[in-house]
């Protein structure tokens, strides 16, 4: 009752006070918020709308399916990718380096090619044979429709229809020697390992697991269309495959097939089993607001503003489109005309010292599952990635070379001149420290993991119990 007596009472008092009165205290009591009825200012953003905001600048969108190839040229594909015949000693096969075992990659910080024993990170250099320079990347997501292949971009295509030529605008070592007819630039990348000496075509004089003598080896570096055509002429020699390419490929008469037809069949399975775009993160993208944590939200935040990722991580695959000099230690050989040392992308162009050290910017889907990491494997964990660009000088001139395979450690360039070079050719944006703390660094690795699909974990299954040539699958 007294509350109601006392409302009464003001609103007697309020009806008789001067107009001018009223209007000051109905503005007074508008700016209030005693009454709970004041508009106030409006809430700071959500995490999910800074995120999805971030999401939209940079092009991060669902990928869509790819339409897969007839199961026959899937079938041969997967055939020519773990037989070690297309090797010019027999002992290494497109699945040595790239094994579904070690995610389609082979644990090593720089990969070891023909001439050894053994798989993975158990591999073993042979006599007189020296590590490849670079590290194998992952095929994970590779026929998604990145521009360039091999971390030094050597191998690039653009799409759009073919030239005079009849090839669609690749761009390769070979030049013009690069045959028609490939439907992809992963399949223009399939044609050159088998040319590389180092990886799996070997030495003039070498003989292969039979002790034949490796005629692989013979042409000159350069000679691509021998070397190809030496490749198919072994594997038309086995009768399984010529069913398996008649199959494949039923309007190409067995004299016609070439090694762009074994290219394509391996572009082809590589489409087929190493797509994976079902993560905790796609399903994000996908409006789904609880598929990642909290913790994996900040570290995409992160990822997208105070840590400056997606500078170089853009678009629906998060990478391997451009290329960077991101400031990572120098390790193996090197690369002829520069070794020791690694000066990074193979695009044609000549500049000044800046223009070093770039290479492709790898995408970042399933990246968790390929470690050690870098052009060069240099780093052991996403952890060791981040703390690199947190302070790139500082972690540069205090690389720790405990984290690399003991072979491999010899290797490493740490000159005062060479890392003073790597410095000097560092992107700009990266030479500043981000002054990320740990628990900054901790959601950002907690976010690459929401990249991970699940069903990419395990693809032991793809192995094949035997190959055509009857040589071992492992």
């Amino acid at each position: 009752m007294m509350r109601k007596y006392s409302t009464c009472r003001f609103a007697r008092r309020l009806c008789a006070a001067p107009l001018g009165a009223v209007l000051l205290l109905a503005v007074a009591c508008q700016g209030s918020d005693d009454t709970g009825g004041g508009v106030g200012p409006p809430p700071p953003p959500t995490l999910d709308t800074q995120l999805r905001a971030q999401l939209s600048r940079w092009g991060v969108v669902p990928i869509g399916a790819l339409t897969p190839a007839r199961p026959e040229v899937i079938d041969l594909g997967r055939a020519l990718f773990f037989d070690k015949e297309l090797s010019g000693n027999r002992d290494v096969s497109c699945a040595t380096c790239h094994s579904p075992l070690a995610n389609t990659a082979d644990a090593l910080s720089l990969s070891i090619g023909t001439g050894a024993t053994g798989t993975g990170s158990a591999r073993t250099l042979g006599a007189g044979r020296q590590f490849t320079p670079r590290n194998a990347p992952t095929l994970l997501n590779v026929a998604l429709g990145f521009p360039y292949m091999f971390w030094d971009g050597r191998v690039s295509g653009f799409g759009g229809p073919p030239g005079n030529s009849g090839q669609a605008n690749f761009r390769t070592p070979a030049g013009a020697a690069l045959p028609v007819g490939l439907t992809n630039v992963v399949a223009a990348q399939a044609m050159f390992p088998v040319t590389n000496r180092n990886e799996m075509r070997g030495e003039v004089g070498d003989h292969d697991v039979f002790g034949n003598v490796n005629e692989l080896a013979t042409p000159d570096t350069g000679q691509y269309a021998a070397i190809w055509s030496a490749a198919m002429k072994r594997v038309l020699a086995i009768n399984a495959y010529v069913a398996k390419f008649n199959a494949a490929f039923p309007g190409v008469p067995t004299s016609s097939l070439g090694f762009q037809h074994a290219a394509n069949a391996i572009a082809a399975f590589e489409g087929a089993a190493f797509t994976f775009t079902n993560s905790p993160f796609d399903r994000y993208i996908a409006r789904d607001d609880n598929a990642i944590s909290t913790e994996a939200k900040q570290g995409a935040l992160l990822f997208f503003t105070k840590a400056r990722c997606s500078s170089c991580h853009f678009g629906p695959l998060f990478g391997g489109q451009s290329f960077s000099s991101a400031g990572v230690p120098q390790l193996g050989p090197g690369v002829a005309p520069n070794a020791p040392l690694d000066f990074g992308e193979d695009l044609g162009f000549s500049g000044p010292q800046a223009q070093r050290f770039r290479f492709r910017v790898p995408p970042l889907r399933n990246v968790e599952l390929s470690p050690p990491y870098m052009h060069d494997g240099a780093f052991a964990t996403l952890d060791a990635v981040v703390h690199h660009y947190n302070d790139i000088e500082k972690a540069l001139r205090s690389y720790d070379v405990s984290q690399l395979d003991a072979r491999i450690q010899p290797l490493y360039r740490g000159d005062d001149a060479t890392i003073t070079a790597i410095l000097n050719s560092t992107e700009p944006f990266l030479r500043q420290p981000l002054g990320l703390s740990e628990v900054e660094l901790h959601q950002l690795v907690v976010f690459l993991r929401s990249l991970t699909d699940p069903a990419a974990r395990d693809l032991s299954g793809l192995v094949p119990a035997s190959v055509p040539s009857g040589l071992p699958v492992r």
